[in-house]
């Protein structure tokens, strides 16, 4: 007799290699998103030849992965990209097992929504003063470049509030820039996932120097903090006094890899994200307006922002939700099976790869309405809850959902009100960026700016 509670059977949508082929090479984001929709409530086969993975989008078979049988599905250290990062990040935070749970539980108490809310006066300050620079090269009509903007002011925020100004600035902006290296050579490698490390690849020499570069900025204050260093509570003196299981210091290595990791997981994300708001709002005049009317109403010219006007930047809040909806830095999640398991009837057997992409899933448009269209009115607080929870997940979800989410939440909103409270921009270069396939989803193209100073102070 039949077991009533097996899952019911059916083999997956496959998307074929002579069908999807041209369109993974024009358009691999928009043919993904497709290929999904075509599949409700499926897994779809990608046939790319030697590889052939699972493309998971279905809300209800993302939270299987990452939430429901998360212990199944593991970040593998030779499955896609997870290989690549951890040459950079080594068994830290981005890594998986014991390790990385030793490498969260030392972390996260400087993640908590306690200990951010606590530090917002001074991440504020620091925005503040970062976004003040910007006043020399508006004055004098010189262009900037958004992206190394914005990560200077995270840089300057960051190193301050959970660095204790132990990295300097320009060192922190240099390490921003290598790990920029490091994603955009790190898409050769995803493209051809079945390649061996031995076989040489685009990228691949331009991934090791900047990984050295990093190690060469970051080394020496990780030996210089495990050597006596000054203290403190801040993120670097933790990892150099923390303790292993059997109660001896962690070597050099392993707080070389958490810093290195949690200095992408606090600039990176927002970085990238951000960059891709400029070329939005000259798009879309109509959000734009209402976004500066909102944060001209609620800051003033000069004003470090409060916890307080902070909550009252509602619209600016849902104008970065839906930025994140639309262009989620993590895109790829790539998974790999343990054991056999079922997906959405599917059978999934042990060693098989699992694609997830928030991207994907955040475009469906089954759950979301007109889901090409910049809509910030989505995340209206009044509006209905989304269907399923997994829906929407820019920042990953289960046990290895993104340390930083909160801190994004509250630097982001700061960082974007206290700039357009200041100044106007208009792009150098009209038009909207093309998507770059990296490890995380970043424009292809700069984004040079031309600010205009907004409001001044009043002078006392």
């Amino acid at each position: 007799m039949a077991d009533p509670t097996a899952p019911v059977l059916r083999p997956p949508y496959v998307a074929s290699l002579r069908r999807t082929l041209p369109g993974l090479l024009r358009d691999p984001l928009g043919t993904l998103v497709a290929l999904a929709d075509a599949a409700p409530e499926q897994v779809v086969r990608l046939n790319l030849g030697t590889i052939r993975p699972y493309l998971v989008a279905e809300p209800a078979h993302v939270q299987h992965v990452l939430r429901d049988n998360a212990a199944n599905y593991t970040r593998a250290g030779d499955s896609m990209m997870w290989k690549s990062v951890r040459k950079l990040a080594g068994d830290g935070i981005l890594s998986e097992g014991p390790q990385w749970e030793a490498s969260r539980r030392r972390l996260q108490p400087h993640f908590t929504a306690k200990r951010i809310d606590a530090v917002v006066d001074d991440l504020s300050r620091a925005i503040s003063e970062a976004v003040d620079e910007l006043a020399a090269p508006a004055r004098d009509g010189a262009p900037v470049d958004a992206a190394s903007e914005i990560s200077r002011i995270i840089c300057q925020a960051v190193i301050r509030v959970f660095f204790g100004d132990k990295i300097s600035v320009a060192d922190g902006v240099r390490v921003v820039a290598e790990q920029d290296t490091v994603a955009t050579a790190l898409r050769f490698r995803l493209l051809a996932p079945f390649l061996p490390d031995a076989v040489p690849m685009p990228g691949d020499r331009a991934f090791r120097r900047a990984v050295r570069n990093i190690d060469d900025i970051l080394l020496p204050l990780v030996r210089a903090e495990r050597a006596g260093g000054t203290g403190g509570d801040d993120i670097l003196a933790t990892l150099a006094r923390a303790r292993d299981a059997h109660g001896n210091k962690l070597d050099e290595q392993r707080v070389r890899d958490d810093l290195v990791s949690i200095f992408a997981t606090t600039t990176e994300t927002t970085y990238v994200v951000l960059t891709w708001l400029f070329p939005l709002l000259e798009q879309l005049p109509d959000v734009a307006a209402r976004l500066y009317e909102e944060i001209d109403r609620v800051v003033d010219p000069g004003d470090v922002i409060s916890r307080e006007q902070l909550g009252q930047l509602r619209y600016t809040r849902m104008v970065l939700d839906e930025l994140i909806r639309a262009y989620p830095s993590g895109w790829l999640v790539p998974r790999t099976a343990v054991a056999d398991d079922v997906i959405g009837g599917t059978r999934i057997s042990a060693g098989a790869t699992i694609v997830l992409s928030p991207y994907v899933t955040q475009r469906l448009a089954r759950f979301w309405d007109r889901p090409e269209v910049f809509d910030p009115e989505r995340f209206a607080p009044e509006r209905p809850r989304r269907a399923h929870r997994y829906a929407y997940y820019p920042f990953g979800g289960g046990a290895h959902q993104c340390i930083g989410q909160y801190l994004f939440q509250l630097e982001a909103p700061l960082i974007v009100a206290t700039l357009f409270s200041r100044f106007r921009y208009r792009l150098c270069e009209p038009g909207m960026p093309h998507p770059q396939l990296a490890a995380s989803l970043r424009p292809r193209e700069r984004v040079p700016l031309m600010l205009t100073p907004h409001r001044q102070p009043a002078l006392a």
